[in-house]
């Protein structure tokens, strides 16, 4: 069966077209810097030189999402000749409430939901949406799946979910921590455990997802017991445009300095800050930033410099939480592409035992171990593959529905 997947991120969208039987990719690629300008497509058929590789502006994900299907069915590099031949498109969708805890075939009804939940995810719940509708329109009558973000964080106990409000607003509105990223969390902390050659049930993971978006977790026993994100994908660490964690009161402050309405307020924390806000609107992309951090540009210095000190504090806390680590991951496309990075935060982690193997982190590929064996916490860089969870997912929605 073939399964097309589409990963709609708040300023990228990744794909694949699966042949789940075998579990092989036909094709795969990126669009990335959507809505930031400078945007590029990349399209890879699997055992061929044919593709794409071109620079294309993405003033939105709807226009990611045509680009794509011009692709697909290209008569030159395309891989079907009609989308018919795609049985379904299975969506990453960021937020589901406490409505959703597994992948779902996606009705008018459960549509409505995820709508609903925007305002959890106002970076991913819309280009979600735009994604799963410009599929539609694109392959009316193909079964479209939805798999949830929030799903494997579900493990969460009580006193790691909560907040310290009222216990009658848990209760009334569902106000909790959710967590995010979690097929990515589930799936790589899975392969760290794999290529550590121990029961996952066995191990204690700190798995870094850090893209655009980022979220740390701790995983023990491979079951979520933290997680850096919370109520919506807002909270936690410092982001590309997102704020991370910070005193209510800000929020506050800022509307009664500014003049600003709420809803303008929560704009800036959504959109206008993380490190393009502390990089003094440089950009939001890491590469941009630890180009100019790496030319002294005080602006990047700074924004670089409080990134890595938020992802080395989570870290900290996250061993205490576990009792101690096994292991340490890094995914997801700054985590798993930028050795300079994950330079950065180990040497702030050399008092707790890490030791780095600088060779295995600047030249290796793939999952890898990137420490000494002499490390007492072993690091590990491992690309993340939500597609082929969100793929298998999907199939198993459409085998439950007859």
């Amino acid at each position: 069966m073939k399964v097309l997947v589409i990963n709609c991120g708040s300023s990228s969208l990744k794909y694949r077209l699966i042949e789940t039987d075998t579990k092989t990719v036909i094709c795969k690629g990126l669009c990335e810097r959507i809505g930031i300008g400078g945007g590029h497509f990349k399209y890879e058929v699997a055992g061929s030189d044919k593709g794409m590789d071109k620079n294309v502006e993405f003033p939105d994900h709807n226009t990611a999402v045509d680009t794509l299907i011009k692709a697909l069915t290209d008569p030159e590099v395309g891989v079907v000749s009609d989308v018919s031949e795609i049985a379904a498109v299975g969506h990453r969708i960021v937020h589901g409430g406490d409505r959703f805890t597994e992948a779902t075939l996606i009705t008018p009804e459960v549509m409505k939901i995820i709508e609903e939940c925007s305002d959890l995810a106002p970076l991913h719940n819309p280009a979600n949406i735009q994604g799963i509708k410009s599929c539609q329109k694109v392959m009316p009558g193909t079964a479209m799946v939805g798999a949830f973000d929030t799903a494997f964080h579900q493990t969460l106990p009580e006193e790691a979910y909560l907040y310290g409000i009222p216990y009658e607003y848990y209760e009334k509105y569902g106000i909790r921590k959710f967590g995010f990223h979690g097929m990515s969390h589930e799936y790589v902390s899975k392969e760290t455990a794999s290529l550590m050659g121990r029961d996952i049930k066995d191990t204690k993971i700190i798995v870094c997802h850090l893209g655009n978006g980022a979220s740390i977790t701790a995983v023990k026993g491979g079951k979520s017991i933290d997680t850096s994100m919370g109520y919506t994908p807002l909270d936690g660490i410092i982001m590309g445009t997102r704020c991370g964690s910070l005193d209510p009161e800000i929020v506050h402050a800022l509307a009664e300095k500014t003049g600003k309405s709420l809803e303008d307020v929560m704009h800036i924390l959504n959109f206008e800050s993380g490190v393009y806000g502390l990089s003094g609107y440089m950009s939001s992309d890491m590469r941009d930033i630890r180009d100019a951090y790496a030319k002294g540009d005080k602006a990047a210095i700074r924004a670089y410099d409080t990134y890595i000190y938020v992802i080395v504090k989570y870290i900290g806390s996250y061993i205490a939480v576990l009792g101690g680590a096994d292991a340490i991951t890094f995914t997801a496309g700054i985590g798993e592409n930028s050795s300079s990075l994950r330079r950065h935060v180990c040497e702030r982690l050399e008092g707790l035992g890490v030791q780095l193997d600088e060779k295995a982190n600047s030249e290796g590929k793939g999952g890898r171990m990137i420490s000494t064996e002499a490390s007492k916490i072993k690091v590990f860089a491992i690309p993340t593959d939500e597609e082929m969870s969100i793929a298998l997912s999907t199939v198993e929605v459409l085998s439950n529905r007859g």
